[in-house]
Formats: structure tokens, C-alpha cells, sequence
């Protein structure tokens, strides 16, 4: 049963009751932990390659590791959920998440790092796609609010695991195992709750193989919100791997490209905190999707043309526009009438959208190589901001999947 049958309602749509609150920390923590195996890895790469005596190759196949897991993984999520129930599932994703970071931290060979890598991001992969179906199933008339509780956990996990795994390896007198380890107890934690939730495993609605691959696959409304959610995401990976080189490249140090790459990272909390909340309150999302592309482009334009005057502001401008992330979690629940739509268009738009984000690092590299110069990848940054206010002018519009089956298969 979910909660809504269970708990007394307060406001339409809503949930009270310790039940609940339950429901609202255990998400709250499995959200914080949902990018630490990808963000804590990165200050102490240069370390880890060094022990493990990594390659090339094999850093950047690291490096790739998370968006093809989450691809992957979160498109065989909703079938596993239907399997085994939500909430159960979401627990063995936390174990899983958690004693692959354990075991990756303990690692002395590289493959053991890599399928260690893999065990934890295929547990975070899972969490992608549960999580707004949780919302959904759980807080339908809350939706906004819980989306801001989720993307904010979501980021202050994302930058914490950054932010504080060098000064933890420097406090363990550079032992880059422990740094890494202490994020499988932050895991295990996040386990707690869902322990005490199994008890209330919700019922799984009937009716859900209508949703299957082939409808979403005829669906414009499902390729619209991958479209948005890949397309915002290249543009993360663009930003957080290549920020820094542009400032350098325009004349700032770099401690102050470093300290820029920080403060655009950490207005993710505020934004993350704001947009949902925002975004329910209008029957159509299409002139919050028209904002966000504008700051893109008034951030981009002062990166390109006077990176080290418009450092700063450029740096925040991109920042807000990045809020196009939570922005595309929010659409998960406002397009869909179910949790079992939720779920299906979460795994669908996460996959699709993770396998086109894959490219944009990748492409930006070769090009900024090739021309010498970062005209040519801006070009491309304004191309991608196109393609994605295209395909959030359409998912924007009030319209829900289910709507798009075809009639045999409602």
C-alpha cells in the first residue's frame, strides 16, 4: 500500500504521518548518495591511475563508466521494480552502491577498481529511475515539493563527494583508499530507512507492459524529454570537464578557474532548491524551459568573447540555466498520471537522454584540438541549447504519456 492509503491525508494530494516522514528522509539520503561514486573518484584519479598502474585507455573508459551504466541499468529498472517491488529494490541499489565503493576503495588491481566502479553506478543508476517514481507514487499532489527535497539532496551529495574527498585523503595522510571508503558508509546509512520500508512495499498497478520499449519508442513526448534531459546533461559534462581549460585558456590562474569550477557547481543547491517548486506552479513549463535556454546563451556568449572580465557572471548565468536538470526530473511526474508511467518514462528519458549526453565531452575534445581554439565548440554549445529548448517547447506543453498509446493499448 502506498502511503496515501495508509496515512491520513492532509492537503490534497499529500501525506502525513511518521510513515511518511520516513519516506521523505529515506529519499533525502539515498539521493545524497547517488553521484558520490562518480564525483569522489575524480580529485584523486591522478593517485588511483598511479597505484593501480591505469592507462590511458583505461581512465578514459572509466571516465565513460557512469553514463553507460545509467544508461544501461536504468533502462532495465522498471521490469526489476515490477520484479522484486519499489522499495525493496531501491535497498538492494543502496547495498549495492555501498559495497561497491567499499570494495572499489579496497581495490589493488585495476579491474577490480573498474567492476567495483560498476557495482556502485549501477546501484546509482537504479536510484535514477526509482526515486521520481517514488514521488510519484507517494506524493502525487506534492510532487514540486519533493522534487526540491530530491535534485537538492542530489546536489549537495554531488558536490560533497567532490568537495571533501581530497581534504579526507590529506587527513588520512594521502591514503586515497580511505578517502574513497568513507562515501560506502554514507551508503549504508541510506540503507536504514528503507530496511524499516519494506514493511510497506507498495502494490504494483496493472496494466504496465502497455508501456513497454516499443510504445516509448513511438512516443514523441518520451523522445522530447530524453532529447531535453540528454541534452542538458552534454552540456554538464561539457562544462564541468572543460570550464576550467576555457577560463585558463582566457587569462584567469588556475586557482581561480578552480575556485569558478567550485562556485558553479554549489549554485546548483540554490537553483536544485527553487526550480521544481517553480515549475509546478505553472500548468505549462514552456517559459521556465524559454529562461533557462536564455541564461545558457547570455553565460555562454560572456565565456567565449571576455572570459576573464565576464568570469564570473558567465559562470553563474550558465549555473542558473543549468536548472534545466531538475527541471527535467519535475517533468518526469507533471507528464505522466501514474507511477508505473513515471517509471517508464524515467528509465526511457534517462537512458536515451544519458547516451546522448556521452558524446558532448567526447566531441568537444576532438574539436577544440582539431581547431585549436574554442570558437567551433561554443558553436556547438549554442547548437545543443537549440536542440534542447526545441524538445523542452514540446515536453513543456501540458500532455501526459499515457495519452500517446495507442488505443489497443489502453
Amino acid at each position: 500500500m502506498s502511503v496515501l492509503t495508509q496515512e491520513t491525508r492532509g492537503r490534497a494530494g499529500g501525506a502525513t504521518g511518521s510513515l511518511a516522514w520516513l519516506l521523505v528522509l529515506g529519499i533525502v539520503l539515498a539521493a545524497l548518495n547517488l553521484r558520490t561514486a562518480v564525483t569522489s573518484v575524480g580529485p584523486v584519479l591522478d593517485q588511483v591511475s598511479a597505484a593501480l598502474g591505469m592507462s590511458g585507455a583505461t581512465v578514459g573508459l572509466l571516465t565513460t563508466l557512469p553514463v553507460l551504466i545509467f544508461a544501461t541499468v536504468g533502462a532495465a529498472t522498471p521490469p526489476l521494480a515490477r520484479r522484486a517491488g519499489e522499495h525493496r529494490l531501491l535497498l538492494l541499489a543502496l547495498l549495492a552502491l555501498g559495497a561497491g565503493l567499499v570494495i572499489r576503495a579496497a581495490a589493488d588491481s585495476t579491474e577490480v577498481f573498474l567492476l567495483s566502479s560498476a557495482l556502485a553506478l549501477s546501484g546509482g543508476a537504479v536510484g535514477n529511475v526509482l526515486i521520481p517514481t517514488l514521488i510519484k507514487r507517494h506524493f502525487p499532489g506534492r510532487a514540486g515539493t519533493m522534487t526540491t527535497v530530491y535534485t537538492t539532496a542530489l546536489a549537495v551529495g554531488t558536490m560533497l563527494a567532490a568537495a571533501a574527498t581530497v581534504p579526507i585523503e590529506q587527513a588520512a595522510g594521502g591514503d586515497w583508499h580511505l578517502a574513497l571508503g568513507v562515501w560506502g558508509v554514507l551508503a549504508a546509512v541510506a540503507a536504514l530507512p528503507w530496511l524499516v520500508l519494506l514493511r510497506s512495499e507498495p502494490e504494483a498497478a496493472g496494466g504496465t507492459g502497455s508501456l513497454g520499449p516499443a510504445v516509448l519508442l513511438r512516443s514523441r513526448l518520451a523522445w522530447a524529454v530524453a532529447a531535453y534531459f540528454g541534452t542538458q546533461s552534454m552540456v554538464a559534462y561539457i562544462m564541468f570537464g572543460f570550464l576550467p581549460q576555457i577560463l585558463v585558456d582566457g587569462g584567469l590562474s588556475a586557482g581561480q578557474a578552480g575556485l569558478l569550477l567550485g562556485v558553479f557547481t554549489a549554485i546548483g543547491i540554490p537553483v536544485s532548491m527553487a526550480v521544481p517548486a517553480i515549475a509546478v506552479r505553472f500548468s505549462d513549463q514552456r517559459p521556465v524551459v524559454a529562461a533557462f535556454a536564455a541564461f545558457y546563451v547570455a553565460g555562454f556568449l560572456g565565456l567565449w568573447l571576455a572570459p576573464a572580465s565576464w568570469a564570473w557572471a558567465s559562470a553563474v548565468l550558465v549555473g542558473i540555466g543549468m536548472g534545466s536538470f531538475p527541471l527535467a526530473l519535475t517533468m518526469l511526474a507533471l507528464r505522466t498520471r501514474t507511477p508505473e508511467a513515471t517509471a517508464a518514462l524515467s528509465a526511457f528519458g534517462q537512458s536515451a537522454g544519458y547516451l546522448i549526453a556521452g558524446a558532448g565531452p567526447l566531441v568537444v575534445g576532438v574539436l577544440r584540438e582539431a581547431t585549436g581554439g574554442w570558437t567551433v565548440p561554443f558553436l556547438l554549445l549554442f547548437a545543443v541549447v537549440a536542440v534542447q529548448s526545441a524538445a523542452g517547447w514540446y515536453a513543456g506543453r501540458t500532455r501526459y504519456l499515457e495519452d500517446e498509446r495507442p488505443a489497443r493499448a489502453r
